[in-house]
């Protein structure tokens, strides 16, 4: 049985479409091969060269196999490292994606939400570097620098105000004995005594708007009377431990009036610093001056120390992130049919209801991708940490991409373990950008 050969005109009409389609193909992998090399040469040959160069030692002459990286996980700084990126890998998404959410559907019930979006996004443009400067400054413990504790301290000393001379301390060889820390005492004095009660270490422009010049009250025969001064004369003289012209009261000062150690009368210093107790019996009593009155202030929030520096670095990290979080949302929030609100609405479901069955349903594609997203992008975070973080507690707020610097070239130049610590990287988050092209490959079937 014999097979028909292609005739001479169809071979000939064949041919030139398959030189057409080999052409099409040359073109095309001419206008790729840019980007192909650019490719290759920033992402294929890093990775390649970091995955051999894990399996050397520091010198990179002696082959060590796995070593690099079971070493990893017995160097206690890398798995403090591996532990706050897990942290990072966990809240911040969590917290973005559901701070996204919220924002999204508050902004579509207010008339300037173009507004809103706008300044909720702004420090998107903001690179990680200056985001890193303002929330070092913000977090500083100094309240005259950091803002954060500017705005605790002045809440807390609204509701619990603070001593009112934290510097004060007794003038040495006067008629007080004691300590700031557990508060100062005389000798016993009997009833009809005028005590004056010298005090230094209080900067003259530091005392109270309504100090006026020290003076103590007339002395009665059922009463003892007393200043608490500031024992300082303005350009020098004047005597220590008497009361002199220039010299001011201290308002406000608790002073105490104890009887066989129990407290029997309080009083507090006028704007002369004056104080007196009156109506006492006959006998010995000693007036004490309590602690209280020197208690250091209230410093506020140590919001770069070892336990809050993670924290603190990750609500800079929301900061920044919000804006994109809840851009994205509304986006898909946009894209929901109307009809099935309004169509539960009508049936007489509330808004709570609606936003946990019909709304988050709906946007469960768009929220796992941008989770997914920022998984991926906390868990290549360096910028923040390394410029947030004060180097004391720089390794309690270590993550895998700082570790894997300070390994590398901050100090340990051992390039084959942080070749390694790069590998484990990329291995926890190649995972994720697969997972996100599968979703954005099925969203744009």
């Amino acid at each position: 049985m014999s097979v028909a050969t292609p005739a001479p005109k169809a071979r000939a009409a064949v041919d030139p479409r398959r030189r057409a389609l080999r052409r099409r193909r040359l073109l095309g992998v001419l206008f790729a091969l840019p980007a192909l090399l650019l490719l290759g040469a920033l992402v294929v040959y890093p990775v390649v060269f970091s995955i051999g160069r894990s399996l050397f030692d520091a010198s990179g002459d002696r082959f060590v196999g796995a070593g690099n990286y079971v070493e990893m996980f017995r160097d206690p700084a890398t798995v403090k490292a591996v532990r706050n990126s897990a942290i990072w890998v966990v809240v911040a998404p969590a917290l973005l994606t559901g701070i996204g959410l919220v924002l999204a559907v508050l902004t579509e019930k207010v008339r300037w939400a173009t507004a809103f979006k706008l300044v909720l996004f702004l420090p998107m443009a903001v690179s990680f570097l200056a985001a890193g400067i303002i929330f070092r400054l913000a977090y500083e413990q100094d309240p005259d620098r950091g803002v954060l504790n500017a705005a605790v301290v002045a809440v807390h000393d609204a509701v619990d105000p603070p001593a009112p001379y934290p510097t004060a301390r007794a003038r040495p060889g006067g008629v007080l004995n004691g300590s700031p820390g557990a508060g100062y005492t005389t000798g016993a004095l009997r009833p009809g005594t005028d005590a004056v009660l010298p005090f230094v270490g209080v900067a003259p422009d530091a005392l109270p708007g309504g100090a006026a010049p020290a003076k103590a009250p007339a002395p009665a025969p059922d009463a003892l009377t007393g200043a608490v001064y500031l024992d300082f004369t303005p350009g020098a003289g004047g005597r220590q431990g008497s009361i002199d012209p220039q010299e001011k009261g201290l308002p406000g000062v608790t002073v105490e009036a104890l009887r066989d150690g129990t407290v029997v009368g309080t009083a507090e210093t006028g704007p002369d610093g004056s104080f007196r107790f009156a109506g006492l019996g006959e006998g010995g009593y000693t007036l004490r001056v309590p602690a209280s009155n020197f208690a250091a202030g209230y410093a506020g929030v140590d919001w770069l120390g070892p336990a809050l520096i993670t924290p603190a670095i990750i609500g800079a990290y929301l900061w920044v992130w919000t804006g994109f979080s809840m851009v994205l949302i509304g986006a898909g929030l946009a894209a929901i049919p109307r009809d099935a609100l309004e169509a539960a609405r009508v049936d007489g479901a509330s808004e709570g209801q609606i936003f946990r069955k019909i709304t988050v349903p709906l946007l469960a594609p768009v929220l796992t991708v941008v989770f997914v997203t920022l998984v991926i992008n906390v868990m290549k975070v360096f910028d923040l940490v390394w410029i947030i973080a004060p180097g004391p507690v720089q390794e309690e707020a270590n993550v895998l991409a700082t570790r894997m610097w300070l390994v590398s070239f901050g100090g340990g130049n051992d390039q084959g373990l942080g070749s390694a610590l790069s590998v484990l990287l990329l291995a926890l988050v190649v995972p994720a950008m697969i997972f996100n092209i599968r979703r954005f490959r099925k969203g744009g079937a």
